[in-house]
């Protein structure tokens, strides 16, 4: 194994670690086997025994790969937004990333720019159950939308990064997310011309 792919080990984070669902992490790093290793030489002893797997885009570099698809966007997962690495990206990244979650638009209000995305729902009921499939999947992101409900049916989803005040790719994976929601029995049919 390479040195670099060892050092990418050791500053391996919860979330490029992908459990089994019968492992727990406490009993994972119980094992007398964390303390006989050092850090990267445990994730590889882990992933050979069996016990992990690296989510794939912790070592893949998107230079090599071309332009990254929105089902790409839907498999990753937000980070926190209280990192110290995260930054509002430019508009050009905007527009790279917009391409790949179809029906969003960019808008820029009193200096920031945000996602935006509009639905008709069939009713007011509707409305409100999109609003909590849509925040099943914030939460479990920890990444929030605004979301309006306009008139009865007109749903309004805005995403933007608060703590950033602007846009980054966390709003592009959590877009990516809705749309991949199953809400086709929630929308309001186009009239037949």
């Amino acid at each position: 194994m390479s040195r670099a792919l060892l050092r990418s080990f050791a500053v391996l984070s919860h979330s490029d670690v992908l459990l089994p669902k019968a492992a727990s992490p406490r009993s994972l790093f119980s094992t007398s086997s964390f303390r006989r290793h050092e850090p990267a030489n445990f994730w590889l002893f882990l992933i050979r025994r069996g016990s992990i797997s690296i989510s794939p885009s912790r070592f893949s570099s998107s230079a090599s790969q071309g332009p990254m698809e929105a089902s790409d966007l839907a498999a990753k997962n937000c980070v926190p937004c209280n990192s110290k690495d995260i930054r509002p990206m430019s508009e050009e990244s905007a527009n790279e990333l917009l391409a790949q979650v179809q029906g969003w638009g960019l808008l820029t209000e009193s200096g920031i720019m945000k996602l935006h995305r509009s639905w008709k729902v069939k009713n007011f009921i509707h409305g409100l159950e999109f609003f909590q499939l849509i925040a099943d999947v914030a939460e479990a992101q920890g990444h929030h939308p605004d979301l309006h409900l306009v008139g009865w049916n007109n749903v309004k989803v805005e995403l933007w990064t608060h703590s950033v005040g602007g846009l980054t790719e966390n709003d592009f994976i959590l877009a990516a997310k809705i749309n991949s929601l199953n809400v086709e029995h929630l929308l309001r049919r186009k009239a037949a011309i």
